[in-house]
């Protein structure tokens, strides 16, 4: 099983930022101060839904009817995911 890229700090729980990125192949390492990209941001359960969302071609009807919930359930979820993603575009500028 491979490791999940932590977003946070375990310690203090503030965003982590990406400090080095390695080639596996060459071996070349690039270090700097990135940020994370939006989605990556998202907590990992936000990023499944958007992931089922877009393999849904955006159908809340047809995911609500797959996951055995409600289609005012599956609405209001992606409601506060889009939520989220707006107040995190407001910290990252």
């Amino acid at each position: 099983m491979k490791n999940k890229l932590p977003i946070s700090c375990p310690s203090c729980h503030d965003p982590l930022k990406v400090s080095e990125l390695t080639c596996d192949h060459c071996e070349t390492k690039v270090s700097g101060k990135f940020e994370l990209p939006l989605l990556l941001q998202l907590p990992q359960e936000e990023q499944d839904f958007i992931l089922q969302f877009f393999l849904y071609s955006g159908s809340l009807k047809e995911m609500a009817a797959n996951m055995n919930i409600s289609y005012p359930t599956v609405r209001n979820k992606l409601d506060d995911i889009i939520t989220h993603i707006n107040h995190l575009k407001t910290l990252n500028k």
